[in-house]
């Protein structure tokens, strides 16, 4: 199959990399992970472009992308971080599941913000005893004249204490293992969300939170379609996150490989350039040729999916491979810099921090085998 971009798609991408460049940068980067501090500006300004609403349908005022231009975003808007890119992408993937699963005054209560910037999205799923295994979770919701009452403990829900962030948070209905899950939408500010901030070595732009959960009640219309469907319509949401942070691992080790490339042609020892030698120009011809590899997944996948075909295993395969290159890539680069691969000024080092997370979140490269594995009928 042909992967090439049209002429369409190659706009888009240069368009996005010059906003990357100019609005972003990697100054901006920087600080922003040093302090630990969401990239608001960067937000806003998704926003007024009408980013935002790549995946919301266009009569809900967004602009209906194919699976294809996501990619091309997500690759793009990760080029110095995958954590800036996570920042973006968390909020669409809940605003995308309100487009289709939700009733028609969620849609009117939550969509027209997002899109303009004055409301972010985070999702929960996670929880001390139900990390790999989701759907062993325990938190409860029980239903109460008309209040939805919540007790229990989420963990790993990145930027749920941002202002303004309505939490998609997965709890128990019953006791049946996957029908007994119900996907709601819980402010953060309501009584009996207890959140409490992680300080995690990624992440720190995004944050990551720990939540408790305490006589929670919200209304009883809270909840995203049907009693019993959370599970499905979750799963929905995996594929297109998956795809998400493929393409992000893709895009950041690229940058990352580029940045080795060019330490490596400056950098003399020996009185020769460290790209004249054999075992770091082996080493990133392969990772060269890995990376491509990668992408060629990303893009397989997301085609198949702009076709409407499943692409469960498609994503998996992207994901898993793509994770592992970032991290391989991001750890060449810690080698051929050296000593100063551990000063944040030369990138590297958030590179790498960012890439072994990206072996562990939305889906552990152990979880992504087993999925590749039962579409093979294993």
């Amino acid at each position: 199959m042909d992967f090439r971009h049209t002429q369409e798609q190659q706009d888009w991408k240069a368009m996005l990399h010059a906003f990357m460049e100019k609005e972003v940068g990697r100054e901006y980067t920087r600080e922003h992970d040093a302090n630990r501090e969401f990239p608001e500006d960067v937000f806003q300004k998704i926003a007024a472009n009408g980013w935002l609403g790549l995946l919301v349908p266009e009569e809900l005022g967004g602009l209906d992308a194919d699976p294809v231009m996501f990619a091309i975003f997500c690759e793009a808007i990760a080029k110095y971080s995958l954590d800036t890119a996570a920042c973006i992408m968390t909020s669409m993937f809940t605003a995308t599941n309100i487009a289709h699963n939700g009733s028609d005054a969620q849609k009117q209560e939550h969509l027209q913000p997002f899109l303009e910037g004055r409301r972010k999205f985070s999702i929960s799923i996670s929880e001390p005893e139900a990390g790999s295994d989701a759907a062993g979770l325990k938190t409860r919701a029980v239903l109460d004249g008309d209040e939805w009452v919540f007790n229990g403990n989420k963990v790993f829900c990145s930027g749920a204490h941002l202002p303004g962030t309505v939490i998609a948070l997965l709890a128990r209905t019953s006791e049946d293992r996957h029908k007994g899950i119900s996907l709601f939408l819980l402010p953060n500010d309501a009584p009996g969300v207890d959140i409490r901030k992680l300080s995690t070595i990624v992440r720190r732009s995004l944050g990551t939170t720990e939540i408790f959960l305490t006589d929670c009640r919200v209304p009883r219309d809270n909840i995203i379609g049907d009693v019993g469907e959370g599970w499905t319509y979750v799963n929905q949401h995996l594929e297109y996150e998956r795809l998400s942070l493929a393409a992000s691992y893709v895009g950041n080790a690229r940058t990352a490989l580029d940045d080795t490339i060019k330490y490596t042609k400056e950098r003399h020892q020996f009185g020769r350039p460290l790209s004249s030698f054999q075992v770091l120009k082996h080493r990133m011809a392969e990772n060269e040729c890995e990376l491509q590899a990668a992408r060629l997944l990303v893009y397989q996948a997301a085609t198949k999916m702009a076709h409407g075909e499943r692409a469960i295993k498609e994503v998996s395969m992207a994901k898993v491979y793509a994770a592992d290159v970032a991290y391989k890539i991001a750890f060449n680069g810690m080698q051929a810099l050296g000593g100063y691969a551990q000063l944040p000024e030369y990138d590297m080092e958030r590179y790498f921090r960012e890439a072994k997370h990206g072996m562990v979140g939305g889906g552990a490269n152990e979880i992504q085998r087993t999925i590749i594995a039962r579409e093979m009928g294993l």
